[in-house]
């Protein structure tokens, strides 16, 4: 006598959509964000696009309606719109020199042990965390002011005459105080970097009779080629927007010298009131940015490749 037995009928079609074992459909969880965020950046830029076409001025608001692209015209035919783009972009140049060479450099200094190494790097990293306006403020009335800041008095000390920072090399100024607010952060990034170096790399250098400035050159510099990709990306993004350091300190004087793309914009929108103006200037600044971070973009990711 055999007994005989049948395999259970196999299931086909589609899985049952949600449950143990079905498909979650996950974008109606997502939306609400995705939603709010493409609101929250794209209904901003799409007002100031229409603004920039427009004639609105809160000065006079009755004289109102399409202007074309008159704002362009007047706005490229202002000076103060080259020399605005000239300042934005030697003032991001400047400090990116300054932050990433400095950095690299104490970056290695660190990175050799000595005593009250972690106090020193809490202390060297602490002005990162100084708000703008506050840190502008300690350079204009305490280091740079020429009758009694400190530079001043040691220059005095000397037998020299003081400089006077805002009046004389204004741009110089902003520059320092806003790499002395960036350079802990290049600093920060390019010691992590270092510390993924090897010491057995660093041993075969010596053993190959490399000094400190060899070893430096031609080892961490190429090691921390990813990290100085990435610093120069993330500071250019925020220094194209650079504002309350020359609000404080120069308010974008002597004249325009200090004038950035940034503060051109303010100008326009909140001591002219011209909105159509400073719509069309931060079309502008829009586009600049966007340019400058497809370029950092794709270089970043270049390096990563390697």
């Amino acid at each position: 006598m055999s007994v005989t037995t049948t395999a259970p009928p196999l299931r086909t079609g589609k899985p049952a959509k949600g449950g143990a074992g079905g498909r979650v459909h996950t974008l109606p969880l997502v939306s609400p964000a995705v939603i709010l965020l493409l609101a929250w950046s794209l209904i901003p830029l799409a007002m100031t696009l229409v603004y920039s076409f427009l004639r609105y001025n809160l000065l006079n608001p009755l004289i109102r309606g399409w202007a074309g692209i008159n704002n362009y015209r007047f706005l490229f035919a202002d000076p103060a719109l080259l020399s605005s783009l000239i300042v934005t972009v030697e003032l991001v140049l400047a400090v990116l020199a300054i932050t990433v060479g400095l950095g690299a450099i104490l970056a290695a200094l660190f990175e050799v042990g000595f005593p009250g190494r972690g106090v020193a790097r809490v202390l060297f990293i602490s002005p990162f965390f100084v708000m703008p306006t506050v840190s502008a403020l300690i350079w204009k009335n305490l280091l740079m002011n020429p009758v009694n800041g400190l530079f001043s008095f040691l220059l005095r000390s000397v037998g020299l005459r003081p400089i006077d920072w805002f009046a004389q090399v204004p741009l110089l100024a902003v520059i320092i105080i806003v790499a002395w607010q960036w350079l802990p952060f290049a600093f920060l990034i390019l010691l992590t970097a270092l510390q993924s170096l090897g010491e057995e790399t660093l041993e075969a250098a010596r053993l190959d009779g490399a000094g400190p400035v060899a070893i430096f050159r031609y080892v961490q510099v190429p090691h921390m080629g990813r990290a100085i990709s990435v610093v120069v990306m993330m500071e250019t993004i925020f220094l194209l927007g650079v504002f309350a350091e020359i609000y404080v300190t120069t308010s974008g004087g002597p004249g325009i010298a200090t004038t950035n793309l940034a503060f051109l914009i303010y100008q326009r929108a909140l001591l002219a009131f011209n909105v159509g103006g400073a719509s069309a200037a931060g079309v502008i600044a829009i586009v600049l940015a966007n340019i400058m971070a497809m370029f950092l973009v794709r270089t970043v990711a270049n390096r990563l490749d390697v």
